[in-house]
């Protein structure tokens, strides 16, 4: 399975695993604590599946709108309950009580992470060595002294084993706007010790990005091809017929060996016609290409949106960071939490408007990782399931009406004022909560379309 079909395939996967780890957390804890459970239901809307299942004859439904679920408890306010179960109804439990159920299902999603890194990092996380591949001149890195070629050793006296290994770390740093100790050895094995200088740096550069873009160091980049891995859609590549595979040869008769030799005459050509010698099925065609113009750097160059293809990572810039069982739970855990703390910063930052909201995601573009980490292999789809799962703890904890966060806001207000929050608050903070869910919503998807045309 390939294409939209794998996405589609690998988003109702994360979705269903996610969303059950979710209110499997609820329904343990409220069964565990003499909770009556009415429904546990996977999805929204019409029932696909279901069937009633235990002594209470709960209902198991599969629902045909995967986005989401629940876990519908006894309770008193939603309906008459006989006398019977009245001491099982979740109203009538008390605020401790009411806060664990409340709370299960964010903890099983971190839980859930934690289980996922502690059994990656014992079976071992492939990676690529700490080995500098690049440096951006007159970028930070480049100030602090770092060399193509050198060896990452350390990040504030953490050792480094893989080249993405504390990225995480450094995105929280350059948040906080502390400096960065690195320690680096040269070929020679002599050892540096370097020091990013993130006390101004701007925190709209925060992103995927920042060791790359932000910071100006990239690791070890394997060397293209001069071969096309993928033409961009609906651009000037495909309209004259390029394909992914298609070996180039030559430029208006002028040979070439390398891609970069390819992409300075297509810079240089933008509106003008070239005619291109591939190679297709061990066949040589000619193809009539125009680059399109585009503007960069105050510049109008040319561009086929067309992207090479690289050469295999060689075995010796492989890495792989593998621990012992206790070794392997401390760093789940630690990574578990410094993904939360990350998010919440970030969250806090894109408050204050110092962080741009374009780093928020919808549904799109997680479907669309889910579907690019399924295709590369399990462990990245297992990977990318803990991350998420992670992000939807965090968001479930944040104190928004509808909400699991906004559910124990009111039982900390009902703790303060020793009585339950009046029904009119409740039903006025849901409409709020609903509407703030919808506008996080819309501005993820608006994010998400925006990516894609772009």
């Amino acid at each position: 399975m390939t294409g939209l079909p794998l996405t589609i395939a690998a988003f109702i996967v994360a979705l269903g695993v996610l969303i059950t780890v979710h209110e499997f957390g609820h329904f343990w804890v409220a069964r565990l604590l003499g909770v009556k459970v009415l429904r546990f239901s996977i999805g929204f809307g019409r029932p696909l599946w279901q069937r009633k299942i235990g002594r209470d004859r709960m209902e198991f439904v599969l629902a045909w709108i995967p986005l989401g679920g629940y876990v519908k408890m006894l309770d008193e306010r939603e309906g008459e309950v006989a006398a019977a179960d009245r001491p099982r109804a979740f109203n009538r439990q008390p605020l401790w009580k009411r806060s664990l159920v409340v709370l299960a299902g964010p903890a099983f999603n971190f839980l859930f992470a934690i289980l996922v890194f502690w059994v990656l990092f014992m079976a071992g996380v492939s990676g690529i060595k700490p080995v500098v591949g690049h440096v951006t001149p007159d970028s930070l890195a480049a100030r602090a002294g770092f060399k193509a070629g050198e060896t990452l050793v350390s990040i504030d006296r953490m050792p480094v084993q893989s080249w993405n290994q504390h990225r995480l770390y450094v995105f929280r740093r350059a948040l906080e706007r502390e400096p960065v100790q690195v320690v680096t050895r040269d070929a020679q094995g002599v050892t540096h010790d370097r020091t990013i200088d993130l006390t101004n740096f701007p925190l709209g550069r925060v992103n995927a990005t920042l060791l790359e873009q932000g910071l100006g160091l990239y690791g070890y980049i394997p060397p293209t091809l001069p071969e096309i891995g993928a033409v961009e859609k609906g651009k000037a590549g495909e309209r004259a017929g390029l394909r992914a595979g298609d070996r180039l040869l030559a430029v208006d008769g002028k040979t070439f060996r390398r891609w970069p030799e390819f992409v300075e005459r297509v810079n240089a050509s933008a509106g003008k016609l070239l005619r291109l010698t591939i190679e297709r099925g061990g066949q040589t065609q000619v193809l009539t290409v125009t680059p399109e113009a585009f503007s960069h750097n105050g510049q109008t160059i040319g561009r086929l949106y067309v992207y090479p293809q690289y050469a295999p990572i060689p075995e010796e810039m492989r890495a792989r960071v593998q621990h012992g069982p206790i070794a392997a739970l401390n760093a789940a855990a630690g990574q578990t939490w410094g993904m939360s703390w990350l998010t919440l910063e970030m969250l806090y930052h894109m408050l204050r408007l110092e962080v741009s909201t374009k780093n928020l995601s919808g549904p799109l573009t997680i479907a669309q990782y889910a579907g690019e980490s399924a295709r590369i292999g399990l462990e990245p789809f297992v990977l990318f399931l803990a991350i998420i799962s992670i992000s939807l703890g965090v968001l479930n904890l944040l104190p928004i009406p509808v909400l699991d966060g906004g559910h124990l806001l009111y039982f900390a207000i009902e703790a303060i004022i020793r009585r339950p929050v009046p029904e009119r608050v409740l039903a006025i903070g849901q409409q709020v909560g609903l509407a703030m869910l919808a506008a996080l919503m819309f501005l993820a998807i608006y994010n998400d379309l925006t990516r894609i045309f772009r």
